[in-house]
Order: structure tokens, then sequence, then C-alpha cells
């Protein structure tokens, strides 16, 4: 059975480099879409387009048609004082991938966002991510939102400070919903997960995968 062709933005950031991998591993036909500056980082196996991610004109030829088309491209370490970025860069590129995975009549649009539970330090990055999300389900492409709230690994280990403070609200009721929503996340099962929703059937119409789903993932 001929396996799906990928088409993934973000290629060389912190998920997207290992998920090549990953992929390209699966057999997978893996295009990637990359700045100039940038394809010496992407991993072998897969096949660079070098386009602008933020003019979907100049990279719709080279989405394969009836594709998975993953979207990962964001601001890198995002954070309160970031908020223009997230509408210019994360929004305004998302909106362009739709448009070429439109031509393009892909199969499974797979777009990675965030928790959507409410907070008040990150809230413009959520709102954008939701804007993102109402574009896609608008498009009507099968797509699935995947929503991380911080992914913990190499170089992101943090977090981790603050973890026995989380697990003590978990066991709060007035804190425990937030707490369990907004839970950091393993690169492990993150990749897993992603790995999964790309080579599981698409939904019919839109799929959302929650902080608890991906923490529940095994292989």
């Amino acid at each position: 059975m001929k396996k799906d062709a990928i088409f993934i933005t973000g290629a060389t950031g912190y998920l997207g480099k290992r998920l090549i991998k990953i992929l390209v591993d699966e057999g997978l036909q893996v295009t990637a879409l990359v700045r100039a500056q940038s394809v010496h980082k992407l991993p072998q196996g897969c096949t660079s387009v070098i386009a602008n991610p933020f003019d979907w004109t100049t990279y719709v030829d080279s989405v394969p048609a009836g594709c998975i088309f993953i979207h990962l491209l964001g601001v890198s370490h995002p954070g309160p004082k970031k908020k223009k970025l997230f509408f210019s860069i994360d929004l305004v590129s998302l909106g362009e991938s739709v448009k070429a995975a439109v031509e393009a009549r892909a199969k499974h649009f797979v777009y990675l966002s965030v928790a959507q539970y409410p907070t008040k330090m990150m809230a413009d990055y959520q709102e954008a991510r939701r804007q993102g999300e109402q574009l896609l389900t608008a498009s009507g492409l099968p797509a699935t939102f995947v929503r991380p709230w911080y992914v913990i690994g190499p170089g992101h280990y943090w977090p981790l400070l603050f973890y026995p403070f989380f697990k003590v609200l978990e066991v709060i009721p007035a804190t425990a919903a937030a707490a369990r929503a907004l839970a950091v996340v393993p690169l492990s099962k993150m990749l897993l997960t992603l790995k999964q929703v790309i080579l599981g059937p698409p939904p019919n119409t839109i799929g959302i995968i929650e902080v608890a789903d991906i923490k529940r993932v095994r292989s």
C-alpha cells in the first residue's frame, strides 16, 4: 500500500526536526518547507522546499496532492512579551498554510495548537492559536488540533522545578482542573502523539488532542 506524502512547516524547530526523523524512518515521503538560511538544519531523508512561509503562492506547487499537511511553525520560546509575534508569525503562517492545503486537497491537516484552558499570562498566545483553529474549521479540511501546554525535553527542563507545586494544585479542588489542563508533557509522548495522529486515519471533520490525551498515549 502506498504511504502518505507529508508536507511540514516548522521543520527545523524543536519538534519538527525530531518528527521528520521519525516519519522518514516510517518510510514516509516528507517534504519540508524551510528558509534558505536554515536548510542545513534539516534532517537527512526529506525533500526541502525553500520558500516564504508567509506567502502560500511561493510553495503551493510543492505541496503533494492529497498529502498530510503538518503545521508546526510558530514563535520559539513563547512568552507574554511576544504578543504581536503570535499574530504576525503564528497566525499569519497558519493562514497561508491553510490556503496551500486547500489548494492541494490535503487529506488531513495536523495543527500544533495550544491548551485552551483560560490563562491570563498567555492569553494572547492562546487567542492566536484559537483563531488558527477557527480558520481551519472554516476551511472544511479534515484536521486535528494537538493542544499541549509546555513540552519538556532537552533544553526545556526548567518547568520541572515547579512539578511538585503543580502536583499539589492537582489535588486542590479549586485548582485541580487548571493544573491538569496545563500540565507539562514529555517530548517523547508529544512526538509519539504526533506520530500516531499522522499515521492514523484522519478525522471526518475536526479531532482534538488535549494535554490529558498526550499524557495517556502509549506506543
